[in-house]
This record gives C-alpha cells, sequence and structure tokens, in this order.
C-alpha cells in the first residue's frame, strides 16, 4: 500500500533525493521577475535562471534543485472546478545547465516516484508522453527504463514543447498517474492526454536546447539543459489519494478557517465547495504575492521594491500598472 505522504514531507523528499544526485539545493526566489520583462510573475521553476540556461551568468553549481513558488492565472477560470488548477503553487525541480541530459534525468523521475526508499507509487499506474519525433527519450524509457511501447504516449507541440514567453525551451517528457476510472469522463477512449481528472500529470522533463527570442524565432542554446517540474500539490493529490489539490492537508487546514469564517460546510453543495476553493487558492496567492512585496491597491497593483521585512513605510509604484 502506498504510504499517504503529507506535502511538507513530500517536499523535503525531493530535494534529499536530488542533494544525493549531487544537486545543489537552493531556496525559492521571489514572485517578482528580475530583469525579465516578458514575465509579470514567476509562473514556473526555471524562470528566474533562465540566465543560466542560456550561458549568460554561471550558475552557482551545473546541477540545481529547487521548490520554487509559482502563480500562474490563465487558468483562473478553472479554479475550484478541477482536481489539479491552481493559482498559487509549488514547483520542484532538479535542473542541469551543461550538464547531464535525457538519460539521467528520465531515469531519476522514475526512481523518485517508483522506488520504495522514496514515493513508491506503483509503476503500473505510471505512463510517460514524449515530444512526437523524440525518439531518443522513446528509446529511453521503452529499452532502458522498460515501460511497454502501447504505455508511451507521443504528443505534438502543444502538449509536449514546453515554453513560457522569450527564453529557453524545448520538447519535453510527462510523467501521468492513472487516478482510477472515478476521476473519469466516461467518454469512450477516455486515455493519458483526456481533460479530464483521472490521467493527472506530475513531472514534466524539459530538454531545453532551444532559445526563443520572444517572436517564435528558436536557435540552439551553446548547451543542452534539463528543467523539471513537478507540481508538489498535485504529487500530494497522487500520494493521499484525495479528490483535489484542495484536499490535500496543508491547504485543507486553509479550506476550514474559510469554512468557520463564512459558516459554509465544505464537502455540502458543489457550488459551495468550488466557492471555497476559490477563496482559499486566492488567499494562498494573495499572502505569497504580498510576502513578496506585491501589495493591493484602489489605483492599480503595487509592487514594493524589496521584501516587507526590509520595506519602509510607504511602497513605490509599480511603473506601468495604474
Amino acid at each position: 500500500m502506498e504510504k499517504k505522504y503529507g506535502l511538507n514531507e513530500l517536499r523535503e523528499m525531493f530535494l534529499s533525493f536530488f542533494e544525493t544526485k549531487g544537486h545543489l539545493r537552493l531556496p525559492s526566489f521571489s514572485l517578482i521577475p528580475q530583469n525579465d520583462p516578458s514575465l509579470l510573475l514567476i509562473n514556473a521553476g526555471m524562470s528566474p535562471m533562465k540566465p543560466w540556461f542560456t550561458g549568460e551568468q554561471e550558475p552557482p553549481r551545473h546541477r540545481v534543485c529547487t521548490c520554487q513558488k509559482c502563480v500562474r492565472t490563465a487558468d483562473i477560470e478553472n479554479i475550484g472546478k478541477t482536481a489539479r488548477h491552481g493559482t498559487y503553487f509549488e514547483m520542484l525541480g532538479n535542473f542541469s545547465f551543461g550538464d547531464y541530459f535525457k538519460h539521467e534525468a528520465l531515469a531519476w523521475s522514475w526512481e523518485f516516484l517508483t522506488s520504495p526508499q522514496w514515493v513508491g507509487l506503483d509503476p503500473d499506474r505510471l505512463y510517460p508522453s514524449i515530444y512526437v519525433d523524440d525518439d531518443e527519450a522513446f528509446d529511453i524509457w521503452h529499452n532502458e527504463i522498460g515501460i511497454p511501447a502501447d504505455r508511451i504516449f507521443r504528443f505534438g507541440k502543444e502538449d509536449n514543447f514546453w515554453e513560457h514567453g522569450q527564453g529557453p525551451c524545448g520538447p519535453c517528457s510527462e510523467i501521468y498517474y492513472d487516478r482510477g476510472q472515478k476521476y473519469g469522463c466516461g467518454k469512450p477512449g477516455c486515455t493519458v492526454g483526456c481533460d479530464c481528472d483521472r490521467y493527472i500529470e506530475v513531472w514534466n522533463n524539459v530538454f531545453s536546447q532551444f532559445n526563443n527570442d520572444g517572436n517564435n524565432n528558436y536557435t540552439e542554446l551553446s548547451h543542452k539543459n534539463i528543467d523539471t517540474g513537478m507540481g508538489l500539490e498535485r504529487l500530494a493529490v497522487v500520494c493521499q489519494d484525495v479528490d483535489s489539490l484542495f484536499d490535500v492537508d496543508t491547504i485543507m487546514n486553509i479550506t476550514d478557517e474559510v469554512s468557520k469564517i463564512t459558516g459554509a460546510t465544505y464537502g455540502q453543495t458543489h457550488k459551495s465547495d468550488v466557492s471555497l476553493r476559490v477563496i482559499t487558492d486566492h488567499v494562498r496567492a494573495s499572502t505569497m504575492l504580498i510576502c513578496d512585496g506585491v501589495l493591493p491597491s484602489n489605483r492599480g497593483p503595487r509592487l514594493c521594491s524589496a521584501p516587507l521585512a526590509a520595506q519602509s513605510r510607504a511602497p513605490r509604484q509599480a511603473a506601468g500598472r495604474e
């Protein structure tokens, strides 16, 4: 039986695992991008590391792991309605800057997820996906790791080519977990890649080898990199066998407090559950943004120039945000 690890346990387990693989553990960067006009907020674990991927700056080590605070608003209409969407989330990541590449990245992701020494998920419930013409990744999954060919899915650029604005990008290989029929849509042919909540993506290995100039012009990077992203809350959903990321232990603590304040009871109706989840999500996101210096205002968003603990009384108005 798979152990139901808590969210905080999983975070520490991931970082410790990659420390055993020679990675330097770094703290989360601020949610406020530094010298990156292509992003309003940090939306992925690799975003603060773009200069290390492109070779513009030398990283502190060529193997790094982090648990990065992230905010994404593109899916805001899905918040509270699906099992996997959140405005604020933590992204676990292991990164290689011109060091290891596909062989090590895929083997280590499989080891961490399936080894009884680590997370210990049932390998028969895990399904890798690859970029449509990435035969090298297919051979690693099939011939080296031993995944049957019919359990490896090939998807196009929309699904298996990772990029977020200007900067490093590349094809990727994801790992999906089958949560079972009760989370499926019931449609014929429902399988990996379906938009329902049965098959949930828990890991994404990005083979970062190109640079997007912001206008979809791609050039080869000077060295090949690995950029891994795994949503901590999604992993906790799988390990704790709960319905959604809002039912994970640490997040449910917030929902319980919201329920006390509002008088609503979680689990009574779908409509009230969605409302409680939205409030919980926005409380998490707002708290983390405020802690990193983004303050609400009736004159438009305000951006502090430093973390709150180091602030003078009056934060400066964010340029161009009026």
